[in-house]
């Protein structure tokens, strides 16, 4: 059964606006801090002429998918939490998210931007199984007129594949699964809390059957580990099969807080590349120009060969980039749609106020 603590970690009292701090076996050593969410869009800035910023939203803080090369560790830093254990494991959930997102989408304000889900911790982790929180934002975007992205490592994605189908019928929805590691024992080290890789390639295969566009993100791809010819053919073989048509690639790149991270478990795992990182990464962030400049010659004639082109990232969240941001025309259009009434069984029963509208609890 689960327990509640009324002792939250100090760093999350700047939420002011926690519920509780939930455990349970089920979940073993990750603790689940339920607050009440104050907003729920997320403004970014980016470069895109027609649209000079985005909107995500993120229903999680936190991921226990752990994987080691996550970019998003750092946020977890504004709580006073780390970055490393302390992301996997202690997991904020704004469980009245769905709620206010429509109440936000309702403003006359709101132009019905894209938004993107998947930025920053993925909406479909381990956790969603039991919180569902992914429905009511669906059908929110969805009877909003608004345009969303998904990008997810979860394969509870195929739960609501129903719903996306339905939503698809009335926005332009665009999801993508992030698929890295194509070999069983590395993507089990350095993405412990994750679906294997043939089953988010199952799930791939199961959204284009249910007739939704889904590309696949092979980010990142890891120096001197997932860069060798012999495991991007396998991928892009894997790839081909499971329906996408579509592949985002980029070289690993090691923020600060990140890269620590990430040294700790090469030193762990494969102490033998770690002074060929070092040099690698001495100099910043990004893998340096030369390495991403060879990395793209390696893949341009693989993509070709198996029939794949190579996606474009959202310029502002990048996660994946709605289809509407290639058209300036159909995005101006998009934000003075008036919603429409149509009948929609599945998005109606999950709209905020609908029957299943209660905020989630674990248990």
């Amino acid at each position: 059964m689960a327990a509640e603590s009324d002792s939250a970690l100090p760093g999350l009292a700047k939420l002011s606006n926690l519920v509780a701090s939930v455990t349970t076996p089920e979940f073993a050593g990750v603790t689940f801090h339920e607050i009440l969410a104050k907003s729920a869009l997320n403004r970014v800035p980016g470069g895109d002429s027609a649209l000079p910023f985005g909107w995500t939203v993120n229903p999680y803080r936190g991921c226990s998918h752990a994987c080691v090369y996550c970019f998003a560790r750092p946020t977890h830093e504004y709580l006073d939490l780390d970055g490393g254990d302390d992301f996997d494991r202690q997991i904020v959930v704004k469980v009245n998210v769905a709620e206010v997102l429509a109440r936000e989408l309702a403003r006359p304000s709101w132009q019905r931007h894209p938004v993107a889900l998947g930025t920053n911790t993925d909406p479909y982790q381990r956790a969603e199984g039991r919180y569902r929180l992914m429905p009511g934002i669906i059908a929110a975007l969805a009877d909003s007129g608004t345009p969303f992205s998904i990008l997810t490592k979860g394969t509870l994605l195929r739960r609501d594949l129903p719903l996306l189908a339905e939503a698809a019928e009335h926005v332009p929805v665009d999801i993508a699964m992030s698929v890295a590691v194509h070999d069983d024992e590395l993507q089990q080290s350095i993405e412990p809390g994750t679906p294997t890789t043939a089953a988010r390639l199952a799930t791939v295969r199961a959204a284009t059957d249910a007739g939704l566009r889904c590309s696949v993100f092979m980010m990142p791809v890891l120096p001197y580990l997932t860069d060798t010819r012999e495991h991007l053919t396998t991928a892009l073989e894997a790839v081909r099969d499971s329906g996408a048509t579509t592949v985002l690639y980029s070289a690993l790149h090691l923020k600060p807080g990140v890269k620590e991270w990430f040294f700790a478990w090469l030193e762990r795992e494969h102490p033998e590349l770690l002074p060929k990182y070092r040099e690698l990464y001495a100099h910043g962030t990004y893998a340096p120009t030369g390495y991403r400049r060879w990395l793209a010659g390696r893949m341009r004639p693989l993509l070709a060969q198996h029939g794949l082109q190579r996606g474009e990232a959202d310029p502002a969240t990048g996660s994946t980039r709605s289809r509407v941001l290639d058209d300036a025309e159909q995005s101006l259009r998009l934000m003075n749609l008036t919603p429409t009434s149509a009948p929609r069984s599945l998005l109606a029963e999950e709209l905020p106020g609908g029957a299943r509208s209660a905020h989630p609890r674990l248990f």
